[in-house]
């Protein structure tokens, strides 16, 4: 259960989901009170539950309704018997229903740690980031050289509007905890988009798409 990063507020953790799953989920705790939040609950349910232990968690944050990031979804909930936060979006595609829907400007808050919701569709509907400080958890809506995986060319159009006007008004040291991969800087991720906006592209374009080489 590696430590991704930490400051005086708060510890991100990447979360051990087993299973040989690429999906991610994160837990965000509050130093001062020990409170946290799960991100999402890909793979084993006992796995992210022995993880969590230490802590008191107060939420499950969903950042969107694809299966592969929701598999220990109703085994951590019944577990813990906390509430589920997902948009209203995306709340209906889960295995459990959610108890808080989350729309943009959100704030959801644990110990001393106040998480601001951002909603930035594309992917899905409903897809959301959660920003803390310096610290984005971006779910599938940025990856590292990348936005997440769309279905249409229109849905590539509304994630790069998500990521623009959500995201990049970011700090540029702003650090990037994606639903895969590894993390990346938002000052990286800026820089390529600029050439990614500055190229033509095919008028179908969509899929996985990479800022560079797309």
């Amino acid at each position: 259960m590696p430590t991704l990063t930490e400051n005086d507020a708060v510890r991100i953790v990447q979360l051990d989901v087993g299973g040989g799953l690429v999906s991610n989920s994160y837990m965000i705790v509050c130093r001062e009170t020990n409170e946290s939040v799960i991100v999402d609950a890909p793979g084993d349910a006992a796995m992210i539950l022995d993880q969590a232990s230490g802590t008191l968690v107060r939420y499950i944050l969903i950042t969107h309704n694809h299966g592969d990031h929701l598999k220990g979804l109703a085994g951590v909930k019944a577990a813990l018997a906390v509430p589920v936060a997902a948009h209203r979006l995306d709340g209906g595609g889960l295995p459990v229903t959610p108890d808080l829907d989350l729309e943009d400007g959100d704030t959801i808050t644990f110990g001393k740690v106040e998480l601001k919701v951002l909603h930035t569709p594309g992917h899905t509907p409903g897809g959301v980031c959660f920003v803390t400080g310096e610290y984005l958890v971006s779910g599938d809506t940025l990856f590292p050289g990348g936005p997440g995986r769309t279905g249409s060319p229109e849905a590539l159009a509304q994630i790069i509007e998500s990521i623009s006007d959500k995201l990049l008004g970011l700090a540029d040291e702003t650090q990037v905890f994606s639903g895969h991969g590894d993390p990346t800087i938002l000052k990286k991720e800026k820089e390529e988009i600029a050439v990614f906006k500055s190229r033509g592209h095919a008028p179908g374009l969509c899929g996985d798409v990479l800022w560079l080489s797309s």
